[in-house]
């Protein structure tokens, strides 16, 4: 149970690995919001250092959504055998992590986790951060059975804005340094975010090879 809540609370579960397809992106969306969020917008990714022809993981906005009831909008992950669905709010206070879920469990945070700050304040050497409850339930074909809860804080600081130059392309990114602490132990990861794309390099280590917008 408690392995099940550390690995969760730090957003870093991973399912077992098996090849999954998906049809493939295509360029035909336009957006312009600064932290993109548009329905039917898609990122494809492959792990830092693996060949572009490897399996991809993508990620993929599925609309508006409600989660412990509020409304939020769904993002899903997947590929090789990862299948899960994060709810996030996106407005000008940033990017708020409500929970996710995925075919086995159901995660909350309470208060959601403040993934990006308001627009303004995102620049090199802002920090930001907080605590909050997670609450880990098992899903059943009964229905949901409490399995965890704990406390879990987090850092986040930006560490600089540069150009990288990726599959995809070359972005203007900031490089965003993201440290989650429970009571067992703290994990540090690091986050590339380019304004009006999205993160081009993810906190599991993926590269944006395409995109459909």
């Amino acid at each position: 149970m408690r392995r099940y809540l550390m690995a969760l609370a730090l957003l870093l579960a991973a399912c077992a690995p098996q090849a999954t397809q998906a049809p493939e992106a295509r360029p035909l969306l336009k957006e312009t919001a600064f932290y993109p969020a548009t329905t039917g917008l898609e990122w494809v990714y492959v792990p830092e250092g693996e060949a572009l022809s490897s399996p991809p993981y993508r990620v993929r906005v599925e609309g508006p959504a409600l989660y412990e009831g509020q409304e939020a909008v769904r993002f899903r992950s997947f590929g090789r055998g990862e299948d899960r669905v994060y709810y996030r709010q996106v407005g000008a206070f940033g990017v708020r992590l409500l929970g996710f879920q995925d075919p086995s469990a159901r995660v909350v945070f309470t208060p959601p986790i403040l993934e990006y700050p308001p627009e303004a304040l995102l620049t090199a050497g802002y920090r930001w951060g907080g605590r909050v409850t997670v609450r880990v339930e098992l899903l059943t074909p009964g229905g949901r059975e409490p399995l965890a809860q704990g406390g879990l804080s987090y850092a986040m600081e930006v560490l600089e804005e540069r150009e990288v130059r990726l599959p995809a392309g070359v972005f203007q990114v900031y490089r965003i340094r993201q440290v989650y602490q429970d009571e067992r132990g703290q994990d540090a990861r690091e986050v590339w975010f380019s304004p009006r794309v999205g993160e081009v390099r993810t906190r599991e280590g993926r590269v944006l090879v395409e995109k459909n917008f």
